[in-house]
């Protein structure tokens, strides 16, 4: 379900931070590398689709981007309503069909 990536790097939040490690950190951010991103194909014969993701908070917002031309044509029915959104979860609401090349990449702003 997810976007294959690096594992990302956290900052520590106590004891020291190598400068080299914080420099590579804000370099990455400033590049558009913010390891926010994943990829989810919606569920077919189902309104709604689950996505499980740890970046995710109740204050998110996940901004959707077709990957296939049945995602696109989706893209008027597909969203993602304020109460649908958890601790490492939302759910994305849709039109109930059998199709099963629905994708999207998603990002994550918190």
């Amino acid at each position: 379900m997810s976007l294959d990536r690096r594992t990302p790097r956290f900052l520590p939040t106590t004891g020291k931070v190598d400068n080299r490690f914080f420099a590579e950190a804000v370099n990455n951010i400033l590049n558009g590398r913010m390891d926010a991103v994943g990829e989810v194909t919606l569920a077919e014969n189902a309104a709604s689709t689950a996505v499980t993701d740890t970046r995710v908070v109740k204050n998110s917002a996940v901004i959707l981007t077709p990957m296939t031309a049945n995602a696109a044509a989706a893209i008027g029915t597909t969203y993602i309503p304020e109460a649908d959104y958890g601790t490492g979860t939302f759910t994305i609401r849709h039109a109930n069909n059998p199709q099963t090349d629905r994708s999207f990449r998603y990002i994550i702003l918190s």
